[in-house]
């Protein structure tokens, strides 16, 4: 029988867990506030919205560089 080994590089390489703090996440009774909830989503749909508008503007770029030199 054959058993691979698991080498501790792949293990070192995975990026910390960052732990919430309490008082921001959960409430005293152990239920979650929605609006906590909802301004993560918003936080991480903006983050979308900035990388999708980077990458649009370097498309366009690109395609009027591209224009330009063809041009010539």
């Amino acid at each position: 029988m054959s058993a691979e080994k698991i080498s501790s590089t792949e293990l070192n390489d995975l990026p910390p867990l960052a732990t919430p703090e309490k008082s921001e996440e959960v409430s005293s009774v152990g239920r979650v506030d929605i609006n906590i909830l909802l301004n993560r989503a918003r936080k991480e749909k903006e983050k979308e919205n900035l990388t999708n508008l980077v990458f649009a503007g370097l498309t366009s770029c690109l395609i009027i560089v591209a224009g330009i030199i063809l041009s010539f």
